[in-house]
C-alpha cells in the first residue's frame, strides 16, 4: 500500500510517526509535526488507506491498518520510533505497539481507549451526509458546507470534513476519502484490541475532558495491556484534542517524549 505522507525534522533525529484519526488526513497535524521537529525529532505523517492522498483498496480494518504501518516504517528504515495516534489512529498505533513491542520506543494514545466499542452515531451521520451530496452539481466548497449543516451543526467538525474535500477541475469536486469502502467496513473500527496483549514501554493516553471516549471504568483495561501507561485529561477539550487544546496537547506531549 503506497501511503501519501509528510515529513519534518532532520534526518537521523529520533522518528516520530504520527497517525490521523477516522475522516482526517495528515494536514490535521502538520502544527504539530512542524513543533515537534523543532524540538530534535523527525516526524513523518501519513495519510492512512482511504483517507487523503493514500491508495485505495476494499480491505478496510484494524490489521490492513497495521500492516500497512508495518511496512511504512520499514520502507522508511525507522529506527525504535515513537507512534502517536489519535481515535482510529491510536487503535491502529496500540495494536501495532502489542505487536510489535521491540519495535516502538514510547506510544502516545490520543482519546481513544483498547476496549471494543459500540456503534458512534456522530459517524454514521457524517458519512450519510457526504454521501447524500450529489458532488456532479455543486459548485463551489460553500454549497458543500451549507449541505453539511443541515445535519452536522457544529461548524467545526463541518470544516475538518471539508479538508477531504478535492477540487478536480474549476467546477468539479470529488471526495479524497474512500467512503463507499469506509461505509461499508464502519463496523470493523470498533473493534478492540487482541486479549492479553501488552506493550510495556511508557505510554501516554491522552482524553478530552469533554470526550466519552476514555471512561474511569476503562482505565482497569488500558492498564492491563499498558502497565506503565499514564492517563491525562485536558479539560474543555473534545475528541479532537489536539485541536481544541493545541498549546496543551504539545507540551504535555513533548514533556512525555523528552524524559
Amino acid at each position: 500500500m503506497d501511503l501519501f505522507y509528510r515529513k519534518f525534522g532532520k534526518e537521523g533525529d529520533q522518528p516520530i510517526v504520527v497517525l490521523h484519526g477516522l475522516f482526517g488526513i495528515s494536514d490535521n497535524w502538520v502544527t504539530f509535526g512542524k513543533q515537534m521537529a523543532s524540538e530534535g525529532f523527525e516526524v513523518f505523517i501519513p495519510d492512512q488507506r482511504n483517507h487523503g492522498r493514500s491508495e485505495h483498496s476494499d480491505d478496510f480494518n484494524y490489521l490492513a491498518l497495521t500492516n500497512d504501518l508495518y511496512d511504512f516504517i520499514d520502507f522508511e528504515d525507522l529506527e525504535s520510533p515513537i507512534l502517536i495516534g489519535h481515535s482510529m489512529g491510536g487503535k491502529v498505533a496500540m495494536r501495532f505497539a502489542v505487536d510489535y513491542p521491540d519495535l516502538v520506543q514510547k506510544l502516545i494514545v490520543v482519546d481513544i481507549a483498547p476496549k471494543i466499542y459500540g456503534a458512534r452515531i456522530h459517524h454514521l451521520n457524517i458519512i450519510e451526509s457526504m454521501l447524500k451530496i450529489d458532488l456532479e452539481k455543486i459548485k463551489s466548497r460553500a454549497e458543500v458546507e451549507a449541505k453539511l449543516e443541515k445535519r452536522i451543526t457544529d461548524r467545526r467538525i463541518r470544516l475538518f470534513i471539508l479538508k477531504n474535500l478535492h477540487r478536480t477541475g474549476k467546477e468539479h469536486f470529488e471526495w479524497r476519502l474512500n467512503l463507499e469502502v469506509i461505509s461499508n467496513n464502519l463496523d470493523k473500527m470498533f473493534d478492540g484490541i487482541p486479549k492479553e496483549s501488552k506493550y510495556s514501554n511508557p505510554t501516554l493516553f491522552i482524553k478530552g475532558g469533554n470526550s466519552d471516549y476514555i471512561l474511569p471504568e476503562d482505565h482497569e483495561q488500558i492498564m492491563a495491556h499498558f502497565p506503565k501507561a499514564e492517563i491525562i485529561t485536558i479539560n474543555d477539550a473534545s475528541h479532537w484534542v489536539h485541536a481544541d487544546s493545541p498549546e496543551k496537547f504539545f507540551e504535555l506531549s513533548r514533556s512525555f517524549l523528552i524524559r
